[in-house]
């Protein structure tokens, strides 16, 4: 592994540790006491991260070209990391999104006893 190949990693570890130190954060949360907003707007961030992941792996089933230099790649695995981050946003916010945000709302209802 060359010098370019371990920064785009470091970068690329960085970007996906800020999510996911996000997303463990919210996680850790006591909901005992949530409303039913707060619980859905969790289980939507979860759903969120979750369909970032699978882009973000899909992406690593395609070739990438040798040709690029380390500036570039670095630059080009942020705007990626960022639309992957907008796509997924947008699959949960429209309708029902992949339907995790649902299941775990309710789950997590019946697990906390929140009334609507």
């Amino acid at each position: 592994m060359d010098i370019s190949s371990m920064t785009s990693f470091a970068n690329q570890y960085a970007l996906d540790s800020v999510s996911a130190t996000k997303t463990e954060d919210t996680l850790k949360s006591d909901y005992s006491n949530a409303t039913s907003e707060e619980l859905m707007e969790a289980c939507k961030e979860f759903e969120q991260y979750f369909v970032e992941q699978i882009f973000k792996q899909m992406r690593k089933t395609i070739p990438q070209s040798e040709m690029t230099s380390s500036y570039s790649s670095t630059l080009k695995d942020y705007v990626e990391d960022s639309l992957y981050q907008e796509y997924a946003k947008a699959v949960t916010e429209q309708g029902e999104g992949v339907g995790l945000a649902k299941t775990l709302y309710e789950q997590m209802k019946r697990n906390y006893n929140i009334e609507d």
